[in-house]
């Protein structure tokens, strides 16, 4: 009896081996059959990407949740880092704007040596964290990683770089000049001298932080609102560039004792750059953006009552409610309804949209003058308000606005057409008229007011009224005053804000060097 138990069982807890082993894959004895109708009611249980139809759409509401792809926890970055190849000329580095040394950081990473990472991040780009959520990835690093034409695809660099400066920012280590280097207390006197800085976004941060590094003592950042991180905190939402990520690289900077002022801004209250050279300032760095939206002129008279918004309105708003810390007014977002037109197709028109069904609209439609191929935002903005449903409507140019009342109620549209010489023009005969509730127009943005062209005299406008600037020093037509971010001209994203502002302290102390060594 005892023997034949033996032949049977293999183990004395029968039900734990039993069940696992019914588990292992087996040679089925026959065909299975399942109607479509039910496989179709089944999947619906199990079904782990999102759905194509209307119903499986999940409401967006004030969801500020992050949305990005990249994000990675550690175990996807330790995956993620071991597979790149540490190429000895790599292209990665030579496609991003600030000279990162993608590879070095990466092998920490895949080390598990995080803090080194990080530091390797943040001494060329002092923005490592708000570039590694917001970077245009696949046309800078990730665009010239050698693993692109792999099945894997290229290393998630964004991702990677996220990941390390998150785990530093949670150790709080606060920032320090090379303890190798003179005291600030020894530096010559041209280290002393005064320096401005005119508004707190990414240029001017990371100038100021290249600037204090070398040993600079007496910086001090003049900012217009009463929040700090210029654009990234105002027009970057909540769900793609939190704002203690703002928050923590500012604190950075100051650690190295920079000092911020705000509620002060050039052409504001007597704050000019000839008041700040009576007032001894040594250099001065331009780096306030542009403040003010392009606008049509067929929505001149049009505001926020009537349906109207610039993407200059419409994003600060919906940071200022969604951004826990950036200021101490407790504001709602924007209130939309129904169907929301956006004009453009730059990544800012795809944040109006994803923000726009966040706060409330129905349907939004994402309307552009060329297709598909000439959008100017990243692949990564433009797939995600795919997924959320945006609808897309290329080759359209807007022509009037329709009213009801004092209310916008559509916009009438007519067909571009391309030249055989490549120019676009619009056919009149093609109209589209559609209906809409509110409309959102993201055409870019300028600078026009007069006042601030005034206080920054003597500095030389270009044709465009923004300063004349050297690309590759940052001077303006004074070799005192240094300019940089949108307002230069040159720089398109984040991490050209970032190296504008890197070039600018390099060139500024070359400057102040010679200019203030008797």
């Amino acid at each position: 009896m005892e023997e034949t138990l033996t032949k049977k069982v293999l183990t004395r807890e029968i039900a734990d081996i039993e069940n696992l082993l019914s588990l292992n894959p087996r040679i089925k004895p026959h065909a299975n059959l399942v109607s479509t109708s039910s496989t179709r009611q089944n999947k619906k249980h199990w079904k782990r990407n999102a759905g194509k139809s209307c119903g499986d759409c999940d409401s967006l509401v004030n969801n500020f949740d992050d949305i990005k792809h990249t994000t990675l926890s550690e175990r996807g970055a330790l995956r993620e880092a071991s597979r790149c190849l540490k190429c000895a000329d790599a292209p990665c580095q030579k496609s991003c704007p600030t000279q990162l040394d993608v590879k070095s950081f990466i092998t920490s990473i895949a080390n598990k040596n995080y803090y080194g990472s990080a530091k390797a991040i943040l001494s060329d780009n002092p923005l490592g964290l708000t570039c590694g959520m917001v970077c245009p990835t696949s046309d800078l690093c990730v665009g010239g990683c050698n693993l692109y034409a792999s099945e894997e695809g290229p290393i998630n660099i964004g991702g990677l770089q996220q990941f390390a400066v998150e785990i530093f920012k949670a150790m709080k280590i606060p920032q320090i000049r090379d303890p190798s280097k003179e005291p600030v207390s020894e530096l010559p006197e041209s280290y002393h001298g005064k320096i401005a800085l005119i508004g707190c976004g990414p240029a001017s941060i990371s100038c100021a932080t290249f600037l204090a590094r070398l040993g600079y003592s007496n910086l001090t950042i003049f900012e217009k609102e009463e929040y700090i991180g210029g654009l990234s905190s105002s027009e970057i939402p909540q769900f793609r560039l939190p704002f203690d990520v703002v928050s923590f690289e500012v604190d950075l900077m100051k650690d190295l004792g920079v000092k911020i002022e705000f509620g002060k801004g050039v052409g504001l209250d007597g704050l000019t750059i000839d008041s700040l050279q009576n007032q001894n300032y040594e250099a001065v760095f331009l780096g306030m953006g542009l403040p003010e939206a392009k606008r049509a002129p067929m929505f001149e008279g049009l505001t926020m009552k009537n349906g109207f918004y610039t993407s200059k309105d419409f994003l600060p708003l919906v940071s200022v409610a969604s951004k826990p810390g950036m200021c101490s007014c407790k504001k709602q977002a924007p209130q939309l309804t129904g169907n929301v037109i956006v004009l453009g197709a730059g990544d800012t028109a795809f944040d109006c949209a994803t923000s726009a069904l966040r706060c409330g609209a129905k349907r939004v439609f994402i309307v552009f003058r060329k297709g598909f191929t000439t959008i100017r935002a990243v692949p990564e903005e433009m797939e995600l308000a795919k997924e959320e449903k945006c609808e897309f409507m290329p080759f359209l140019s807007p022509r009037k606005v329709l009213h009801k009342g004092d209310r916008i109620s559509g916009l009438e549209l007519c067909r571009t057409e391309q030249n055989d010489d490549g120019s676009w023009f619009e056919d009149e005969e093609q109209i589209v008229r559609l209906k809409a509730d509110y409309i959102i127009s993201a055409f870019g943005s300028t600078l026009l007011n007069t006042e601030i062209k005034k206080a920054m005299h003597p500095v030389k406008l270009n044709q465009w009224g923004l300063p004349d600037v050297d690309k590759d020093t940052m001077t303006c037509s004074e070799p005192w005053i240094f300019c940089g971010g949108d307002l230069a001209g040159v720089a398109q994203t984040t991490v050209e804000s970032v190296n504008d502002g890197k070039t600018a302290a390099w060139h500024m102390h070359k400057y102040l060097q010679v200019h203030l060594s008797y």
